[in-house]
C-alpha cells in the first residue's frame, strides 16, 4: 500500500484552511494535533506534540477553546488539566484500542488482588482509570516513574503489555502487567524489523516501546547482535528530538506513520523511512479538515469530565508531573 501521510491536498482544500482559520480567531481557539494526525492537520495545529505535552500546552494557553485533534482520551486529560476551558474532539468516534483494553472496573477488581501495589496508568487510559491509578505516566517518563517508586512495593502496571515487558526488563522491579495493547504498535513485528535491517544496513532505527518487536531488540541489543548506536528504544517525542540530534542521515521508524510528517519537516536534508506503509491508526486518521471545521463551526463535540472525576484523576498526573 502507498503511504498515507495526507488525506486531502492542501493546495485543493484553501477555502476550508481559510475558513478554519478565521473560525479560530472569532472563536479564540486553540487547534492542537497529535504526532500521528494526518499531515494537513499537523500544518494548520498551532501545537503538534504527544498527548501529555499538548495537555500541559492546552493547561497554559489563553484560549477559549481548544480543538483537540487527536482521540477520545487525550481529550479527556485536555479537559482535567483545563476545567475552565471548552474542549472539542472533532469526531466522537476517535477512540484508542489501547485505552479500551482496560475498564475501570477491571482496574478495582485488579487491585482487589494485589492490595497494597502502587497502581501506575499509561496516560493512554480513560478518565475513570486514571482515577483509579496512584500515577499516570507517558513512554517518555514511564521509567522514571518506576524507579520513583520505593524498591519493596509492588507495582501493577497498565495497559500496554509490551511498554511494561520493557520496564520490567529496564528496571528490574516487580512489575505486573496488564495484557492490553495498541493495535498499531503490536502490529510492529520482529520480521518487520529484520526485513528493513537487510534492506537498509546503514540507516538508524527507532522504536516505540509499545511495539511488538521491543522484546526482541532489547534481547539483541543485549547479545551485541545488534550495533547500540545504530538502534533506540523511545517515546515519539524522543525519537523527534534523536533525529535532529543524530549525525545520520537515514531513519526507520517504527511507530504510527503520522510522525513521519513531523521528523522530515524538521528535518529536510534528512530522510525517514516506515518500518511499514501499513503502520496507521484508523482512530487517528479519523480526524480531517472537514471534521475541524464543523467543529468550530457547531462547537462539537464537547468532552467534559465530572469535577470529582477530574480531580481524582489529576492527582496522578501531577504526581507523575512532580517527577
Amino acid at each position: 500500500m502507498a503511504l498515507q501521510l495526507f488525506h486531502t491536498d492542501p493546495a485543493v482544500a484553501t477555502e476550508t484552511i481559510q475558513a478554519i482559520a478565521e473560525l479560530k480567531r472569532a472563536r479564540n481557539a486553540v487547534i492542537l494535533a497529535h504526532n500521528y494526525q494526518y499531515a494537513e492537520i499537523q500544518d494548520i495545529a498551532d501545537y503538534v506534540g504527544d498527548s501529555l505535552g499538548l495537555s500541559q500546552v492546552a493547561a497554559t494557553t489563553d484560549a477559549d477553546v481548544i480543538v483537540f485533534c487527536g482521540v477520545h482520551f487525550m481529550a479527556e486529560t485536555a479537559a482535567i488539566l483545563s476545567p475552565n476551558k471548552t474542549v472539542l474532539l472533532p469526531d466522537p468516534d476517535a477512540g484508542c484500542s489501547l485505552a479500551d483494553s482496560i475498564s475501570v472496573e477491571q482496574l478495582r477488581e485488579w487491585k482487589a488482588q494485589h492490595p497494597g501495589a502502587v497502581v501506575v496508568s499509561y496516560v493512554n487510559t480513560t478518565a475513570a482509570v486514571k482515577a483509579e491509578s496512584d500515577y499516570c505516566c507517558t513512554s517518555g517518563n514511564a521509567e522514571r516513574v518506576i524507579r520513583a517508586i520505593p524498591a519493596d512495593r509492588e507495582i501493577l502496571f497498565l495497559p500496554d503489555m509490551y511498554l511494561g515487558s520493557y520496564l520490567r526488563q529496564a528496571t528490574g522491579r516487580d512489575i505486573q502487567v496488564w495484557a492490553g495493547e495498541c493495535h498499531v504498535h503490536a502490529a510492529i513485528k520482529p520480521a518487520m524489523v529484520e526485513r528493513m535491517r537487510g534492506e537498509h544496513p546503514g540507516s538508524e532505527f527507532l522504536i516505540h516501546p509499545e511495539c511488538g518487536c521491543v522484546s526482541s531488540t532489547m534481547y539483541h541489543l543485549a547479545k551485541g547482535t545488534i550495533n547500540p548506536e545504530h538502534s533506540h528504544i523511545l517515546s515519539t517525542e524522543g525519537m523527534i528530538r534523536h533525529a535532529q540530534q543524530s549525525n545520520a542521515t537515514q531513519f526507520v521508524v517504527a511507530t504510527e506513520i503520522g510522525v513521519l510528517h513531523r521528523m522530515q519537516k524538521a528535518n529536510p536534508e534528512k530522510s525517514f523511512l516506515p518500518i511499514d506503509e501499513s503502520i496507521s491508526c484508523r482512530y487517528m486518521k479519523m480526524i480531517t479538515l472537514d471534521k475541524v471545521l464543523h467543529s468550530l463551526e457547531t462547537m462539537s463535540h464537547r468532552v467534559t469530565v465530572a469535577p470529582e472525576l477530574a480531580d481524582r484523576a489529576r492527582l496522578a498526573i501531577e504526581r507523575m508531573i512532580e517527577l
